[in-house]
This record gives C-alpha cells, sequence and structure tokens, in this order.
C-alpha cells in the first residue's frame, strides 16, 4: 500500500456549533494574528538541513513597516498560548523567524521566538483553520495522554510546538537504544497505534508523528505523539487508520513483532482501550459535549463516509457503523463500544 491516500483533503468549515463548543473550552480568542497577515510577505528563501536537504520550508521575509506590526502581534499570540495573554512575558522575547510550509493542506507558518537573555528558543504555527484538524486536536487532548495547547481567531488557527523528534529523523539518525528499551518503544507504537484506529485519526505515517524520549535512570522512556490532524475521520479506508500500514512506518511494525510476542501486543492493545475509556469518564462531559457537536458535523463526503462505516461494521462485528450517517457518529460508536465494556476486534500487527 505504497499511496494510501492519493488526493489532498478540502478544508471544511468550523460551524457555529463547533464555535460555541470551542469557546465554552477557552479555545476561542477575539483579537490576534490572521493567517492573512503572515502572507504578506515579500520574498522567500529555501531552508535546507545539515546535510544539504531541501526542508520544504521556507524562511519569509517582510517589509520593514509590516515587520513591526506582524513581529508584536506574533509575540502577542505566543503570550496567548503561554500565559493567558499576559505579554508581560515577551519583554525579553524577539521573533527570530517566521517559515513556510511549502506542502501540506493547510501550508503552516512556523514561528521562532528566542529569549534575548539566555537565547533559548521555541516554535509554534499559524495556519488556516480546518474543522478536521479541530476535532483531532480535541479527541487527542481528551483521549490521549497528551496535552494540547491551541486557540482560533476568525478563519486562523495557532498552536503550540508539540516536542519531540520527528519520526522519520528518528529512524535516519539511528538512535542507539538497548533491548529493553526497543521494548519500550515498540510497546508505544503499538498504543499509539490502537489510539489512532479508535478515534479514527488518519495518515500517521512517519512524517507526521514525533518521538519524544525521557531518561529515567540508564533507560529510555517513549512516547509518540501525532503532530498532523488534517485528516482525522476524513478518509474512507479503514487502513488510512492504522499507522501500521504506511510504508514509512515499516521499521516502527518490524521493530515491534520483534520485541513483542503476540500475547504483549493484544496486551498492550487492551490496556490503550481501558485507558482511552477512563479517559472518556474523567473528561467531566468535555468527551459528550465534543460529540454532540461531531456528530451533526460534516467533515467528509457521505461516499467516504458509507464505505469506512461499511468496513468498520465488517471489522467490529457490529451493524451499527453501518447505520451512520456522519463521521462524527463512527467515531462515538468506536469509542462508546470501549465505555459500555465492550470488548471489540483487535487488528494483529505486522500487517504491512
Amino acid at each position: 500500500m505504497a499511496h494510501l491516500i492519493s488526493k489532498k483533503k478540502a478544508s471544511y468549515p468550523v460551524s457555529d456549533f463547533l464555535r460555541s463548543y470551542l469557546s465554552r473550552y477557552g479555545r476561542i480568542w477575539k483579537n490576534s494574528i490572521r493567517y492573512e497577515d503572515l502572507q504578506r510577505f515579500m520574498s522567500a528563501v529555501a531552508v535546507y538541513d545539515e546535510e544539504g536537504q531541501d526542508t520544504l520550508w521556507s524562511t519569509v521575509l517582510f517589509s520593514d513597516s509590516d515587520r513591526r506590526d506582524i513581529h508584536g502581534a506574533l509575540l502577542e499570540a505566543y503570550a496567548i498560548l503561554k500565559a493567558d495573554g499576559d505579554t508581560s512575558i515577551a519583554e525579553h522575547l524577539f521573533i527570530d523567524r517566521v517559515d513556510l510550509c511549502n506542502h501540506g493542506n493547510t501550508l503552516p507558518f512556523r514561528v521562532r521566538v528566542v529569549n534575548s537573555i539566555n537565547e533559548n528558543f521555541d516554535y509554534f504555527y499559524v495556519k488556516r483553520i480546518d474543522a478536521n484538524r479541530i476535532y483531532g486536536l480535541e479527541l487527542e487532548h481528551i483521549l490521549s495522554p497528551n496535552r494540547l495547547n491551541y486557540f482560533i481567531h476568525g478563519e486562523t488557527i495557532v498552536e503550540e510546538h508539540i516536542i519531540g523528534i520527528p519520526a522519520d529523523a528518528f529512524l535516519r539518525e539511528n538512535i542507539q537504544i538497548s533491548n529493553f528499551d526497543t521494548v519500550r518503544l515498540a510497546k508505544e507504537f503499538v498504543k499509539f497505534n490502537e489510539r489512532c484506529f479508535v478515534s479514527l485519526l488518519g495518515d500517521m505515517h512517519a512524517g507526521n508523528f514525533v518521538v519524544e524520549l525521557t531518561r529515567d535512570f540508564k533507560k529510555w522512556h517513549f512516547r509518540i505523539h501525532p503532530i498532523d490532524f488534517d485528516q482525522q475521520s476524513h478518509h474512507w479506508r479503514k487502513e488510512v487508520y492504522l499507522p501500521q500500514f504506511f510504508p514509512q512506518n515499516e521499521t516502527f511494525v518490524n521493530l515491534s513483532v520483534q520485541a513483542l510476542a503476540p500475547a504483549n501486543v493484544l496486551q498492550y492493545q487492551k490496556e490503550e482501550r481501558s485507558l482511552i475509556a477512563s479517559r472518556v469518564r474523567v473528561s467531566h462531559g468535555r468527551f459528550d459535549a465534543l460529540m454532540e457537536v461531531m456528530r451533526e458535523d460534516i467533515i467528509s463526503t457521505d461516499v467516504y463516509t458509507q464505505r469506512l462505516g461499511a468496513q468498520l461494521a465488517t471489522h467490529y462485528h457490529n451493524d451499527a457503523f453501518a447505520a451512520c450517517d456522519t463521521m462524527g457518529e463512527l467515531v462515538y460508536h468506536s469509542i462508546m463500544q470501549l465505555v459500555q465494556g465492550r470488548r471489540p476486534a483487535t487488528t494483529p500487527l505486522g500487517g504491512m
């Protein structure tokens, strides 16, 4: 399956119902930078990595007058992300550069912020708004161990940087880990694979997630974070929602098959499903509020929804999926079967 997704996804608007949900949970800010503001750049210079390879990012350059206004607005946006709008944190900060990604659905801008006192730096992103992406961010925030910080203003979304080594770079760098660490990494990939399928987060090839490493005495702990949510509950093919089927992830799959016995894989799949159910129960109604909106929203085509629903009905031996009219209903049934204590079918690892 060399090309699971062959076409770019259309952006879907954010409905008034979804905006009401986002306002309720503090995701909307009245005044901030707009994506269109950053489009006023005058020129762009390609960014290359240390090996001279094109990174597909370009640093954009603004006129003097635009640069002052835009950099000021970007610092205010950073203060919203980090300190609920307290601009005093930006006293010693400056915008080092703004980069534009030259591929993907949203053509995001990446902003580098530097502390002038200690030269420490951070990133955040300014993107066009898209309903699929917002549902993906919210589901990840509620259902995973990861917490995500973002806000929207008009038709713009501003997102905090997700820390980690891009998975494709992680594989290229061939980081030396022990056999015990390999088991931990394999376990995390299995759990990540399961979370994506349960929540119907698609397109998780190695370029769309990062690996976070934490040192614990002489061992490493791993956590995998998705960083691209554009294909949340959109595509019709079941395999799109299983990272194990992307050729770019073959190394992770082979590592997991070699390091884990089938019984261990099943154990970790069950553990993750139980954790997802627990997170729903302690979400204090936030999951229910999100599903109330998502089940009514249109974020894919009727044909895609019907085709995916039929595949999930066969996979889970549950006709409720085939009767779903929206992608949100498919997500709801996928998660509620865990909350209700059912034991749905799992997918064996290694079916590349």
